[in-house]
């Protein structure tokens, strides 16, 4: 695909809303991607990273390697995640720190409206597609409900945390950040990107590396031949997701972490009690938001 210098700025701001969604727990990637228009390339682009490809690389042959990767748009995609992430860390975890109510009510709509978008690229509703989409949402669920846990600080842990969170990342609906959580490692993570501490960073990219290019393998092959499905699983898993996004939650048991903040650790979800109208306001604003990107997207690709 011939691309201007525009359409790789704009596949940089898109990777950016990437990086934004990636740092919240319950919020994916691969859901912005979904919506954005450009997953299939996305999983197809990493797919070609592999032998042949690298085979180029290693005797010299770099523009064809560049070429067969697609590394243009990669280079745009992961520039904007990067730019994302590294800004939005502090701000975001902040956030969710001091203003938890209106940040999960802003990603509940995203994630709702993200659902419904995703829900009508499948082509044919039948027992398949419906039995997908109710195991997807009760994976997605009870990946929700799942008590995090306290973990090692191993290097080897750190590079299986990269190749497990990785994987998520690039699913819509399963959150990278919340996968991270349950591993007792989000504050960890979050924290090096901070404070750029770049041998935890350089360990936890190089199992992320790893497990991306590995599993977009299997996610091309699904899509590729069992469209309808896989899109039915990816539909459940951001429908179960909402659990972890509903905006009032309850803290049932918290832990110290290592500069002895009290952190929430295992979280219940309760009615609306509080910021009601404020929550209401913003969860419409994260779905409108959802429905002009996709309009967006739908015009630009045209």
């Amino acid at each position: 695909m011939k691309r201007t210098l525009k359409d790789y700025l704009v596949l940089m701001f898109k990777g950016m809303a990437m990086g934004a969604a990636d740092v919240v727990p319950g919020v994916s990637g691969g859901t912005i991607a979904f919506i954005v228009g450009f997953y299939d390339e996305l999983i197809n682009s990493i797919k070609s990273i592999n032998g042949a490809s690298l085979k180029l690389l290693f005797t010299g042959k770099i523009a064809a390697f560049w070429k067969a990767i697609n590394a243009n748009f990669l280079f745009s995609i992961l520039l904007g995640i990067g730019i994302s992430v590294f800004s939005l860390a502090k701000l975001i975890t902040w956030l969710l720190l001091t203003h938890p109510i209106l940040v999960w009510a802003f990603f509940f709509g995203l994630v709702l409206a993200s659902t419904w978008f995703v829900s009508k690229d499948i082509k044919e509703w039948n027992w398949k597609t419906i039995v997908s989409f109710v195991v997807g949402t009760a994976i997605a669920y009870y990946i929700t409900v799942a008590t995090p846990t306290e973990t090692p600080t191993h290097p080897l842990f750190i590079f299986l945390c990269g190749v497990i969170a990785i994987c998520a990342m690039i699913l819509p609906g399963i959150s990278g950040s919340f996968i991270l959580v349950l591993l007792g490692k989000y504050f960890y993570i979050m924290e090096a990107v901070k404070s750029l501490q770049l041998f935890t960073l350089l360990i936890f990219a190089a199992g992320a590396l790893i497990g991306i290019t590995s599993f977009s393998r299997v996610l091309s092959f699904a899509l590729a031949r069992f469209r309808n499905i896989t899109l039915s699983v990816l539909t459940g898993f951001m429908l179960g997701s909402l659990n972890k996004v509903w905006p009032w939650k309850e803290t049932v048991e918290t832990y110290v972490d290592r500069s002895g903040q009290i952190k929430p650790l295992v979280e219940q979800n309760i009615l609306p009690n509080t910021q009601i109208a404020e929550a209401v306001i913003l969860a419409i604003a994260g779905f409108v938001l959802v429905y002009v990107l996709e309009k967006i997207s739908a015009k630009y690709s045209k």
